[in-house]
């Protein structure tokens, strides 16, 4: 059976990937910052490890534990709404910490033995919000927009040694933790000059009745940029992420 690594299995997207991949046969590194038996649970081809993708050395005993790779799924990711002028430079440090540089360095873990062996996948879970500019996003939108143009990079790279690069780009999922999670960083990131545009921001997203993206939407992203050797390189996953791609994205 093959083996895929996911990154940030603690809930949403990560949870319903690993299940999803459990289900159809293949071996599942899950990890989480703190594994709890309680979220997910090991079993014969399920293994659930710490990790935090900003530590190094969490990182290297991961990869040892973790055996031969044949697929990274770099979903771990932290969230931020605010503007630019009340947010901590320090706040945007820790979201490009997890957001751009935590996959850069799972990349760089796994990438020797797949080298090796001639073979991989590498899959990046960005965002939608990068196919068209928001308000109150523009920090979070830069660190997964910059993992959208290393992948591509990547891609071009590591394609002579048989290792494929995809993204996976969720809409907005309003039943996942993420928000929530997002909410302590927030504080004060929305100066009392910017709570006009803040509140016309958030009356549109609860008046909005279209469509949105479940957890189920993305593991089936990340199944078909792992499964599907003819995948686009960029895969968008619901069906408002959809909505948002420009065709040639995604046929």
């Amino acid at each position: 059976m093959k083996t895929v690594l996911i990154t940030g299995c603690s809930s949403g997207f990560g949870l319903a990937t690993a299940t999803f991949f459990a289900q159809r046969g293949w071996n599942v590194v899950a990890t989480m910052r703190s594994p709890r038996a309680d979220v997910l649970a090991a079993s014969a081809n399920m293994r659930v490890l710490p990790l935090d993708v900003t530590d190094p050395a969490s990182i290297a005993a991961l990869v040892e534990a973790a055996g031969p790779v044949d697929a990274l799924v770099n979903n771990a990711g932290i969230g931020l709404l605010g503007a630019v002028e009340g947010t901590p430079i320090d706040t945007a440090r820790d979201l490009f910490e997890t957001n751009t540089l935590g996959p850069i360095a799972m990349a760089q873990a796994v990438l020797p033995q797949m080298r090796e062996r001639g073979a991989g996948v590498i899959v990046n879970v960005t965002s939608s919000v990068t196919f068209a500019p928001l308000p109150l996003l523009s920090i979070y939108t830069a660190s997964k927009a910059a993992v959208n143009a290393w992948s591509d990079s990547m891609a071009i790279e590591l394609e002579p040694f048989g290792i494929r690069v995809r993204v996976v780009l969720p809409g907005r999922a309003p039943d996942t933790s993420f928000g929530a999670n997002a909410r302590d960083r927030m504080a004060g990131t929305i100066p009392d000059a910017y709570a006009p545009l803040a509140q016309s921001v958030f009356a549109q997203w609860q008046e909005s009745a279209g469509p949105v993206t479940t957890a189920g939407d993305v593991a089936e992203g990340i199944w078909r940029a792992v499964a599907d050797q003819d995948a686009p390189a960029h895969i968008p996953a619901g069906a408002d992420a959809v909505a948002l791609a420009p065709p040639t994205n995604h046929r």
